[in-house]
């Protein structure tokens, strides 16, 4: 069985941080300006992953950098939808000059979370890759709302589990307000992606590039996920 393993880069200034990380993923979720990124952070990310042979995808946001994206926003959904193309295809400029393209799109912090139980942004998420390109997968939370949301919309939605981040029973993710909502410990963080890869809930596992120590923890994931047989990727590109 295969299995994709993500991270989302391009937020950070290490490029030797970023590039170490791209050495165990096969998808790499870029930030395309509404949280974090520039032209030279894009460039120099979408180098390193196609170097690597690692999928492009765009890690859009709220517009909001001066709260990295994890706040809540109240936006029309039409005002959503406009911001998440311009970042989307201000990516694409960039992606498309190096010979690569994007084949994934995966929302960021709040609105990821949003999305995942609010219909109406879900579907603002979703129209927005249909007007830019509706072939492109979108990752969203495992067993949420959005995936169903998008699957109507005819797009093909990519379910998504943590190995870095600690869960409430009823699915969601712990708020980063509480101090046990990250899992730095790789050992933790690759048991929790092995078994979330055999529960089967799943088809991408993400590790968040800016956790503490997630070169670690994705090397373990990776590690681990490679001794059961289950690294690789269900995804095109």
């Amino acid at each position: 069985m295969k299995i994709d393993l993500n991270c989302d880069v391009g937020e950070l200034e290490d490029a030797a941080h970023e590039a170490a990380l791209m050495e165990h993923i096969t998808s790499a979720n870029i930030a395309c300006g509404g949280h974090a990124g520039d032209e030279e952070t894009m460039e120099r990310t979408a180098r390193l992953a196609l170097e690597r042979g690692v999928r492009i995808g765009a890690h859009p946001s709220y517009p909001d950098r001066a709260n990295f994206g994890r706040q809540e926003m109240p936006m029309a959904g039409e005002a959503l939808e406009a911001s998440l193309i311009e970042q989307i295809e201000r990516l694409e400029r960039v992606v498309r000059r190096l010979g690569g393209r994007i084949v994934h799109v995966k929302p960021h912090g709040a609105l990821y979370n949003v999305a995942a139980r609010n219909e109406s942004v879900a579907r603002a998420i979703g129209a927005a890759v249909i007007r830019w390109n509706r072939e492109a997968t979108l990752f969203g939370l495992a067993g949420s709302r959005a995936l169903d949301v998008w699957s109507a919309m005819g797009l093909p939605p990519v379910a998504e589990a943590f190995a870095d981040r600690k869960y409430e029973p009823d699915g969601s993710l712990r708020a980063r307000n509480h101090p046990d909502a990250l899992i730095a410990d790789p050992s933790e963080a690759a048991s929790q992606a092995l078994r979330l890869a055999q529960t089967g809930q799943a088809q991408t596992i993400c590790v968040h590039g800016d956790t503490p120590g997630a070169v670690a923890i994705v090397k373990a994931c990776r590690e681990i996920l490679d001794r059961a047989d289950w690294q690789g990727s269900l995804l095109k590109g």
